[in-house]
């Protein structure tokens, strides 16, 4: 009798444990190999992380934002990922409450620095409140423009020619609909020392 229940127990239980093996070789291991090898031949610079370099050296990444704090420096929305800045791996939102005191200290705060940063200038909600990743390398170009005369009296520009800097790096939405204009605060700031380099060296 006993033999005959293993007989069945191990009939009944071995169709489920050749579709768990099958699945998990076509779901865990084929697909997901064939889904990079397909990434990697077709779009290699985003399937690596979109990586931005500087004379071989990796200063970035296209979609993770980075903390510039110098007044010579367009800035960046805020981090909630807190001390670790833009730590890809500690990416999320603050997950405060509207009525949140630490929420509203911590904005209160951002709009003070922003006053003082760029006085006279109406201060945009994306400077002073983070995105849902917490690591959003863009900022709204009105953002931008309402950093223009303290980057230009920085680098002794004129703020003419940062604003129209920051035209020529407006994105626009995908094919006209999808998104919002949107900077990308690390591609700004290279344009803008490239600018001021080549202006120093009288190009």
């Amino acid at each position: 009798m006993s033999s005959v229940i293993n007989r069945e127990l191990v009939a009944a239980v071995r169709p489920s444990l050749m579709m768990t093996g099958l699945f998990a070789g076509l779901l865990g291991l084929a697909y997901p190999a064939a889904i990079t090898a397909v990434a990697q031949a077709a779009f290699p610079w985003a399937a690596n992380g979109s990586l931005i370099t500087d004379h071989g050296q990796v200063i970035g990444s296209d979609l993770i934002g980075q903390a510039f704090t110098s007044a010579r420096y367009f800035h960046g929305r805020p981090s909630a990922a807190g001390s670790n800045g833009y730590d890809a791996s500690a990416s999320a939102g603050s997950n405060l409450a509207p009525f949140s005191q630490t929420l509203h200290d911590r904005v209160a705060g951002a709009v003070k620095d922003f006053a003082t940063s760029s006085p006279g200038s109406p201060v945009p909600p994306d400077l002073v409140t983070t995105s849902a990743s917490g690591l959003d390398p863009h900022i709204s170009p009105e953002a931008a423009f309402s950093q223009v005369n303290r980057v230009a009296a920085a680098r002794s520009l004129a703020p003419e020619k940062v604003h129209e800097l920051v035209e020529t790096q407006v994105e626009q939405p995908l094919l006209g609909l999808l998104g919002e204009p949107r900077v990308n605060v690390l591609a700004l700031n290279r344009a803008l020392d490239e600018a001021t380099s080549a202006r120093a060296q009288g190009h």
